[in-house]
């Protein structure tokens, strides 16, 4: 696998993943992960796989007489045989279930209906290449999705944060311990996050040779495998060609030869290592905020917005496919926008008082 490029190396983990996961399915399932093929990364489905197989697990464990035999022999008219009570059930089931491990496990509203569209997609698939007669699954109706305040970091916040990365005053001292040999690397991926807004999956897939500091420009992968160029500014320039030659020292381990930030084992990072280095600068700076790397990203796209009151430009740098998306996460700036507006027209001037 050395000379596959991180991505294809992600992609075929997934692939021998989703194999796995057919085997606890029924065998039709296997024609509707080559249907989607074409139109999904092998991430989403991994995510088709988890769902699919908790929802037959609910089947198995709640019907067990709705089809005869082992479950891998089930035939796709099954999906015919399932009411919409029982799938209403099955939304039900999703806030609090037990799996074959006896590990409890809960959904909140996102969740439920991620895996109730996962549901849906299927019995579409089916009902659409006439496998079945009915799309029962249309029919249910999807739970309330309440729509949740964006946490984002406010300017001093982000200027301390990026003040402890670079002092590690705000660390316990076991994490001390480890700060002079990852504060370069911290401080690069940090101000990366922050100023482009880029996924953290697609920070840690960034090789070496993904940056153009003669343009400030870096290649990334999106999610679904296109691949784009983003342009980075002068704050994060620095920080990368800082980290490069601490970065070009390190002799790495087979198979991350390439890659551009490396953990402390000499590995290329992952995206969990990056998720807990965020947590960890992150909470004594705003103990009152939850901060993630899709915060950072949060925060990038507030202030794009901010600065150009362009929601397509912001869109288009997101990654963000329906501008609708974009619309939503930003509705709040939106309005304090319109606000603004309400003032700036005048219809007729008002009269001089001051010559009376």
């Amino acid at each position: 696998m050395q000379d596959l490029s991180y991505n294809d190396q992600i992609n075929r983990k997934n692939e021998m993943r989703l194999r796995q996961l057919c085997n606890d399915l029924p065998d039709f399932c296997r024609e509707f992960f080559r249907g989607i093929e074409p139109t999904t990364s092998s991430r989403t489905r991994i995510a088709y796989g988890y769902d699919l197989k908790i929802f037959f697990h609910f089947l198995e464990e709640n019907y067990p007489d709705l089809e005869d035999g082992p479950i891998r022999q089930w035939p796709v008219t099954v999906l015919d045989k399932i009411t919409l009570t029982q799938l209403e059930e099955y939304l039900d089931y999703l806030k609090l279930y037990e799996d074959k491990d006896n590990k409890i496990h809960t959904n909140d509203e996102k969740g439920r209906m991620r895996k109730i569209a996962s549901i849906r997609s299927f019995y579409k698939f089916f009902y659409r290449k006439q496998k079945i007669k009915n799309n029962t699954a249309s029919l249910l109706d999807m739970p309330k999705n309440h729509e949740q305040v964006i946490v984002r970091l406010e300017v001093d916040e982000i200027a301390k944060l990026l003040d402890s990365v670079e002092e590690g005053d705000t660390l316990t001292k076991s994490q001390k311990k480890y700060h002079k040999k990852t504060k370069i690397r911290d401080l690069a991926i940090l101000t990366l996050l922050l100023g482009t807004g880029i996924r953290v999956s697609e920070c840690v897939g960034l090789d070496i040779t993904d940056l153009d500091f003669e343009t400030n420009g870096m290649k990334i992968h999106r999610k679904g495998g296109t691949e784009v160029i983003l342009y980075f500014g002068e704050e994060v320039r620095e920080t990368l060609l800082d980290y490069l030659e601490e970065r070009r020292q390190i002799i790495a381990k087979e198979g991350s030869e390439d890659a551009l930030f490396l953990s402390m084992q000499k590995r290329r990072i992952s995206v969990r290592a990056v998720e807990n280095l965020v947590k960890k600068y992150c909470a004594p700076v705003t103990p009152l905020k939850t901060i993630t790397p899709h915060k950072l990203r949060s925060t990038y796209g507030t202030q794009l917005y901010q600065e150009t009151g362009d929601i397509y430009l912001v869109a288009d740098v997101l990654g963000h496919k329906d501008v609708n998306t974009t619309r939503k996460h930003y509705a709040a700036i939106e309005d304090q926008r319109r606000r603004m507006a309400a003032g700036k027209v005048r219809l007729r001037e008002k009269p001089d008082n001051s010559e009376k």
